[in-house]
C-alpha cells in the first residue's frame, strides 16, 4: 500500500478511500516528518513492513539537475538513517536514562521500547519505481503524487514484495573524544562545545562540515592559550561518536556524567551540518541577544555584510512572500530594523538533546545553510568531498564563518564577568508560545464546528464523485474551554521578574559591575543552573526522559520542535483534560523558574 508521507493525516485519507494497510507492507516517501515516525505509524495501523524511498519531487530531478551534473539526488541515491523511537528517548536503547558503560545493566531486547516492531528498509526511487508502477487500486490523491513518470495508485497490491532485514544486535564500543581547557578563576563552571564525527558512508556534509569548523576553533584557542590567554571558565570540546544510530555518544556521556554536568555546565554549543547560506540558531532563548551580538560581528563570506544583516534581509524577504506562515511574519516583525533576530526552539536530531531536554543545560545549535542544496545527497554515498566542494561550500568559506560564530560564542560565555543571558528574551518568547496555545484551541474549535455543519448537512456525501466514492471524514470531537489561566498568570509573573532583574542588572552595569567576588560567584552559579528549573522530574506524558517543559521534539514530528510540549501535544491529540492538567503543571514549573 502506498501511504504518501505516512503521517497521521495520510492514514485518515486512506480510511476515506476504504484502503487498509493491515497485514500489508507499506511504501512511503521521505518528507513531511521524521523518518522514524513512518514505520511506527505504519505498525500502529497494522502494517507488517515498511519501505521508505526518496521521491524525485522532493529532492531529485524535480528540484534541479541530479548529481553529478547538479546537486540533487540521483536515481540510485538511498537515504539511510535511524528509525529508533527517539521521540521516547535517544541513546543506547538498552540503557534508558543511564550511561552505557562497562558494568551497566542492559535491558533484554524484548523489553526495549525504542526498537521498532516491524522491519524497515530505505530504497532509492530507481528501486521504488517498479513497485509503484505495479500497484493498482484507487488513484492517489493529487497531493500524494510524486514526480515519477506514471500514475500513482494507493493499492492494496497487486504488487508484492519479499522483504528480508538482517540485523546485528551485538554491543560494540564507540569513541567520544573529549578535550578540556581549564579555566582560571571559575574553573568549576564549564562551557561545552560539541559536534559528532561519525557519518553514513563518507559524511562530508553530515557531519564533517561541522567537525572541521569545531576543530578550527579548538586549534585557534590552543594557539591563544600558548600565547598566555586563559578563559575564566573551563572549556570542554567534544567530538561525539555514534550520533547517526541514535545520538549515542553524546547521550551516554551526558547520562554517565549527569550529576557533574548539572553542577558545572553553564552552556552547551552544538553544530552538525554546515554549508553556504544563512545562519540558523536555535536553543535557549536567554542566549538570544548574545547570539545576535556575535552574528553582528562576523562577516558573511558571500555578501561581505554581517551575518546578522544577511539573516535579517533573508527573514524580511521570506516574510513578504504570500506563503509565509504567521510565525515567520511575527519573527520578521520582532526583528524589525534593529531588533534581535529570534532564535528557534529545538526538537531533536542532533547531539543537543541530552543537554537541553534531559539535563536542563542552556543550549545553542548553530549552522549555516539554505543554499548548499545538500538535501539530495543527505545520508547517502553521494555525500562526498566532490559534492560538498562543488555545491556545499566551495572554498570552505562557511566552515570558517561557523568557526568564527561558534568560537566567539564559546569564548564570550567562558570569559564574561556575568554570564551573557537575558531572561527578558525568554519571557517574551514564552508569551508568544502561550498565545499560540490559545490560537490553536480556538482554531480547533472553529474547525470542529465547521466540519460538524458539513457532516450534519450531508455535504461530504453529496459532493463525492459516485464513480470514485470517498467516505466522509471521521467526526471531530467538540472542543471545550481549555483552562489556560494558570499558564497566563505564570507567564505574566515571569515577565515582571525578568524586568526586575534587567533593571537591577542595568543599574549595576552603569557602575561597572562592581560586584563582590562571593556575590558574583553566587549570581553566576544561579544563572548557570537556571535552565534546569524548566525541567519537570516526571517528564512529558508518556516520555519521562524528556523533562524540559518549554521545548522538546514532537511525539508526532520527530526532529521538529513542540513548544510547551505537554500542553501542545494534548491539544493535538484532542485530549482536553490532559491539556488542562499540563497547563497547570507547566505553570508550576515556570513559577519555580522565576522564584
Amino acid at each position: 500500500v502506498y501511504v504518501n508521507y505516512g503521517m497521521p493525516d495520510d492514514y485518515k485519507e486512506l480510511a476515506r478511500l476504504g484502503v487498509s494497510v493491515k497485514g500489508k507492507i507499506v511504501i512511503v516517501r521521505y518528507g513531511a516528518g521524521w523518518r522514524g515516525l513512518k514505520p511506527e505509524l505504519a505498525y500502529q495501523h497494522g502494517a507488517i513492513g515498511c519501505l521508505i524511498y526518496s521521491d524525485p519531487r522532493d529532492d531529485g530531478y524535480f528540484t534541479g539537475d541530479p548529481y553529478p551534473v547538479g546537486p540533487t539526488r540521483p536515481p540510485e541515491g538511498v537515504q539511510r538513517g535511524s528509525v529508533a523511537k527517539m521521540q521516547l528517548y535517544p541513546g543506547d536503547p538498552t540503557t534508558p536514562g543511564y550511561g552505557s558503560v562497562p558494568g551497566a545493566k542492559h535491558l533484554p531486547l524484548k523489553d526495549v521500547k525504542t526498537i521498532l516492531e516491524i522491519p524497515v528498509l530505505p530504497i532509492s526511487y530507481a528501486d521504488a519505481t517498479p513497485l509503484l508502477k505495479a500497484m493498482g487500486g484507487p488513484d492517489a490523491p493529487e497531493s500524494w503524487r510524486g514526480a515519477l513518470p506514471f500514475t500513482y495508485h494507493v493499492g492494496a497490491g497487486p504488487a508484492k514484495v519479499h522483504m528480508v532485514v538482517k540485523s546485528d544486535w551485538s554491543l560494540k564500543p564507540i569513541y567520544d573524544v573529549i578535550a578540556k581547557l581549564p579555566g582560571s578563576s571559575d574553573a568549576d563552571q564549564w562551557v561545552l562545545r560539541g559536534n559528532h564525527h561519525d557519518g553514513w558512508v563518507f559524511g562530508a556534509f553530515d557531519p564533517l562540515a561541522g567537525t572541521i569548523a569545531m576543530l578550527g576553533e579548538a586549534k585557534a584557542m590552543g594557539a591563544l592559550y600558548k600565547q598566555g590567554w586563559k578563559p575564566k571558565r573551563t572549556i570542554v570540546y567534544a567530538s561525539w561518536d555514534g550520533e547517526e544510530p541514535g545520538l549515542l555518544g553524546s547521550t551516554e556521556w551526558a547520562e554517565t556524567h549527569a550529576k557533574e554536568l548539572q553542577q558545572k555546565a553553564v552552556a552547551y554549543v552544538n553544530s552538525d551540518t554546515n554549508g553556504r547560506g544563512i545562519l540558523f540558531a536555535g536553543g535557549s532563548h536567554s542566549l538570544q541577544h548574545m547570539v545576535n551580538q556575535v552574528a553582528a560581528g562576523v562577516t558573511d563570506p558571500e555578501t561581505r555584510a554581517s551575518v546578522q544583516q544577511r539573516q535579517r534581509a533573508y527573514l524580511d524577504v521570506k516574510a513578504a512572500e504570500k506563503s509565509a506562515s504567521p510565525m515567520l511574519k511575527e519573527s520578521a516583525k520582532l526583528a524589525g530594523a534593529n531588533g534581535d533576530i529570534p532564535i528557534s526552539p529545538l526538537g531533536s536530531g542532533s547531539d543537543y538533546s541530552a543537554f537541553l531536554e534531559h539535563l536542563g543545560i542552556a543550549t545553542l545549535d548553530l549552522g549555516f545553510g539554505g543554499e548548499a542544496n545538500q538535501g539530495g545527497v543527505y545520508h547517502s554515498r553521494y555525500d562526498s568531498f566532490d559534492h560538498f566542494d562543488r555545491f556545499g561550500d566551495p572554498g570552505f568559506k562557511y566552515g570558517v564563518a561557523l568557526a568564527k560564530v561558534a568560537g566567539h560564542i564559546v569564548m564570550r560565555i567562558a570569559g564574561s564577568e556575568v554570564l551573557p543571558m537575558r531572561f527578558g528574551d525568554f519571557s517574551s518568547t514564552l508569551d508568544r508560545y502561550v498565545d499560540q496555545l490559545h490560537k490553536q484551541a480556538d482554531s480547533a474549535r472553529k474547525a470542529a464546528d465547521a466540519q460538524h455543519k458539513l457532516l450534519d448537512a450531508g455535504a461530504y456525501k453529496l459532493a463525492a464523485d459516485p464513480l470514485h466514492p470517498v467516505a466522509p471524514p471521521e467526526r471531530l470531537s467538540d472542543v471545550p474551554k481549555i483552562d489556560f489561566a494558570p499558564l497566563d498568570t505564570a507567564a505574566k509573573k515571569l515577565k515582571a521578574s525578568a524586568q526586575a532583574y534587567e533593571k537591577a542588572y542595568n543599574a549595576r552595569a552603569e557602575k561597572g559591575l562592581d560586584i563582590p567576588a562571593s556575590q558574583l560567584a553566587q549570581v553566576n552559579q544561579l544563572m548557570g543552573t537556571l535552565e534546569q528549573r524548566l525541567l519537570d522530574e516526571q517528564g512529558l506524558p508518556g516520555r519521562p526522559w524528556y523533562k524540559n517543559m518549554v521545548q522538546a521534539p514532537g511525539e508526532l514530528t520527530g526532529y521538529a520542535p513542540k513548544t510547551i510540549p505537554a500542553v501542545h501535544e494534548a491539544l493535538d491529540a484532542r485530549d482536553w483534560s490532559r491539556a488542562d492538567k499540563y497547563a497547570g503543571v507547566t505553570a508550576t514549573v515556570l513559577d519555580n523558574y522565576r522564584a
